[in-house]
């Protein structure tokens, strides 16, 4: 046994051992030894798997010598085959370690001595460890892998490929291409590629000999920074420095290109402008006298086909409130050098902004002018939403400021009227008169409400509504209002889903759209309505507007009409904005219609083509069938237990007026009105603690202390008095505090007596 195992330990590879192992126990066992004094059943058993097992361990010592022949055979095919490869090539372990090199890389890492790849690469990369890791990494999983390195002494190309002894390693150096034939313009305009920093990254053939060197910053090439595009600047070349217009183009990623054209005032200089033609800059040479002389590719372009030489700039372009032909005397005076203008292309296909600078130059011993144009389409229309928006912004606090104001009046005009209208019956002379101007007053209290509409300061009355059913409900009066030569066609969706809105005013904003639409068909033609559920998985954007995703439910009305064109449908739901003729619009309708959409948590947009017809189209958030928590009715004591008509009542309001009809009002129907012109004033009348008030009548918003702050004031001391909150503005502006104040309601003014006087009642109930 002790034999055995010596003669074991001789061999150093383990699989090699046991099959040296098994080998020894067959023979001892033919041999009949007793090494393991085994019985003879035990011998059979024992003989027979070693003999298994010898055949085994021999057919796989067999096929592991094969293997390793094909791969010395491979491995010398290989070498044989690079060996006189002119790319420098080497063999290495997986850990890196040289085994073989054929004559280029011995020739190019002569008297080198490196053991690994990575330090004989080390004379060539900057950081050839992180390279060799990447390449090998890859070529383990893919079975080769390369990548392309900038050197020192240019750009070469490493490889990697996978094979059984470790990886063959190849470096080649990769050739620059010739340089390509440039445009005309290339070579004979200077360009620079400038940064995001203002770097210079790029110099043409035509910027280094103008300026006799290569620069790495603006400032060694620009005597004055920052430089303008389209405008002069003075530039140090190699034989001084000489006036250059300067035109800039983006060039991506935050860089920029910048074109050095000539073009010093006064300085009899050739243009050159066949090589301007493919310059990636619009450009148009003006004589004096306004007259296009030439143009280059882009400029017609970007103007279109009215671009002709021998046409006037001012039949390409309108000015945006300057006259152009001053702004080119001026420039021809030199009263106005790099100075620019925004200017509106005369095009009917769409609306183009360009900025227009003008540089003056000579050009064989005559006066011109160089127009450098850059598309500011995108710069103005941002401009133009921002001021519309700030516009709206102001329209509607002005809408609100005025309704408020207008309303206390109306409030007061009408109310009064009502009184009066108490005192006279119909065979009374002035019956009519007091008819006419409670008529009227009510029209300006529907203007005002539009104004409110529109600033969205709306009192709304929300409620659960079926677009199917609202359609039918107003399907009668839309059928009288377009006439006999008009057809009004409705189409729903087979499942609608209620919306929540107020129907009073989204029946007025149908009717709006309605009556549009059938000022658009003069002649007649067919209005189409349709109502359609929509589940949007995705926002959709468009005019400026994003819809969340979620499901509404759209209505739309199309007409045959005239169309709107481009420049004005932007403009649509501006007040007092109409294509009609005077008399037959107030500009307010869709404005209005806008506002109540907007208030009512919904989105309205427009799709016109000319000749063709109009779109209008609202969305409408569906409502969601969750169950509302009904407010608990907390239970106060009631101050005091009235009677119909006779309680008392605390009024304050600080328009004089609007207190002398509504205290009128109230008395004519009984109750007793104790008056306050402000908050301070009622305070104090409640400091009598005899006195019994069944009711607060507040306005809201007064001088001092407002209506919901003194009433929670007065609540303290007198709790379970009701209270009748009346306001110019809308309920919005205060429904928090409102509902802070329990047993409260609103009355929106203009209210009439009968409005006043039965909101009163329903609160003393």
């Amino acid at each position: 046994m002790g034999t055995l195992l010596s003669v074991q330990r001789g061999y150093s590879d383990k699989s090699e051992r046991k099959r040296l192992f098994l080998l020894l126990c067959f023979s001892a066992i033919a041999s009949g030894t007793s090494y393991f004094a085994p019985t003879r059943l035990m011998a059979v058993v024992l003989l027979s798997v070693a003999g298994a097992t010898a055949v085994v361990a021999m057919c796989k010592l067999v096929a592991v010598e094969l293997r390793k022949k094909r791969s010395r055979t491979a491995q010398g095919v290989v070498i044989d085959f690079i060996a006189n490869d002119a790319s420098p090539s080497m063999f290495a372990t997986e850990n890196g370690v040289l085994t073989t090199q054929n004559l280029a890389a011995s020739a190019m890492f002569k008297d080198h001595g490196a053991q690994t790849v990575t330090a004989l690469l080390s004379s060539q990369f900057a950081n050839p460890a992180a390279i060799v890791f990447r390449l090998q990494t890859r070529a383990s999983q893919t079975g080769s892998a390369r990548e392309d390195i900038v050197t020192k002494d240019g750009q070469m190309r490493l490889s990697a490929h996978k094979v059984s002894a470790g990886f063959l390693w190849r470096l080649e150096t990769i050739q620059e291409k010739p340089p390509q034939k440039r445009a005309a313009s290339e070579q004979l305009l200077p360009m620079l590629m400038v940064g995001r920093s203002g770097a210079v990254l790029f110099m043409n053939e035509a910027a280094r000999g103008l300026v006799g060197t290569r620069v790495k910053t603006l400032d060694r090439l620009f005597k004055k920074l920052p430089v303008v595009h389209g405008a002069l600047a003075e530039v140090v070349t190699a034989h001084g420095s000489e006036v250059m217009m300067v035109a800039e183009v983006p060039a991506g990623a935050g860089r920029h290109a910048l074109y050095l054209l000539p073009g010093h005032p006064g300085h009899s200089a050739d243009l050159g402008w066949q090589a301007f033609q493919q310059l990636p800059i619009p450009l148009i040479k003006v004589g004096p006298d306004g007259v296009i002389i030439s143009y280059n590719a882009m400029a017609s372009k970007l103007i279109g086909p009215l671009l002709t030489t021998e046409c006037h700039l001012t039949n390409l372009m309108e000015g945006l409130g300057r006259s152009i032909n001053d702004w080119l005397a001026e420039t021809m005076e030199g009263r106005l050098v790099q100075k620019s203008e925004f200017l509106r292309l005369k095009r009917d296909d769409r609306e183009v902004f360009v900025q227009v600078t003008l540089s003056l130059v000579t050009e064989q011993g005559k006066p011109a002018m160089v127009a450098v144009l850059n598309d500011a389409t995108e710069l103005k229309t941002l401009e133009a939403q921002f001021v519309q928006s700030q516009k709206m912004q102001a329209i509607g606090q002005l809408a609100g400021g005025v309704a408020h104001d207008f309303n206390n009046l109306l409030t007061a005009i009408s109310g009064h009227c009502d009184l009066l209208l108490l005192r006279h019956d119909q065979g009374d002379p002035d019956f009519s008169d007091l008819v006419q101007i409670n008529q009227n007053a009510n029209r300006a209290a529907a203007l005002v409400g539009q104004l409110l509409a529109f600033s969205r300061k709306q009192t709304l009355r929300p409620e659960t509504l079926n677009m199917r059913d609202t359609l039918a409900d107003l399907t009668h009066l839309l059928n009288r209002l377009v006439g006999e030569r008009v057809t009004l066609t409705l189409s729903h969706d087979p499942v609608l889903h209620p919306i929540r809105a107020d129907k009073r005013q989204l029946e007025q904003v149908l009717m709006n759209l309605v009556v549009n639409a059938r000022d658009a068909m003069p002649s007649g033609g067919e209005i189409r309505i349709a109502t359609e559920t929509v589940d949007l998985t995705e926002g959709l954007t468009r005019d400026r507007v994003t819809v969340p995703p979620g499901k509404y439910v759209t209505v739309q009305v199309a007409d045959e009409g005239h169309g709107i064109s481009a420049d004005k449908l932007q403009k649509v739901f501006e007040p007092f904005f109409t294509t009609k003729r005077t008399g037959e619009g107030t500009g307010l309708g869709l404005s209005t219609a806008y506002g109540i959409i907007k208030q009512s948590g919904g989105f309205i947009f427009v799709d016109s083509t000319v000749g063709v017809g109009t779109v209008f189209t609202l969305y409408f958030p569906i409502m969601v069938q969750t169950a509302i928590a009904q407010k608990e009715e907390v239970a106060v004591p009631l101050a005091v237990t009235t009677k119909h008509d006779d309680g008392i009542v605390l009024l304050v309001e600080d328009e004089a007026p609007v207190r002398a009809f509504a205290s009128r009002a109230l008395r004519m129907r009984g109750y007793t009105v104790l008056e306050a012109d402000s908050a301070e004033v009622a305070l104090k009348t409640l400091e009598d603690e005899t006195l019994n008030i069944d009711v607060f009548v507040t306005d809201v918003i007064m001088p001092g202390m407002d209506g919901p702050s003194w009433v929670r004031e007065a609540l303290k001391c007198r709790p379970g008095v009701p209270v009748v909150f009346v306001s110019g503005y809308a309920e919005d502006s205060f429904e928090a505090a409102q509902m802070a104040i329990p047993n409260s309601v609103f009355l929106p003014k203009p209210f009439s007596l009968t409005d006043l006087t039965n909101t009163v009642h329903r609160q003393m109930r």
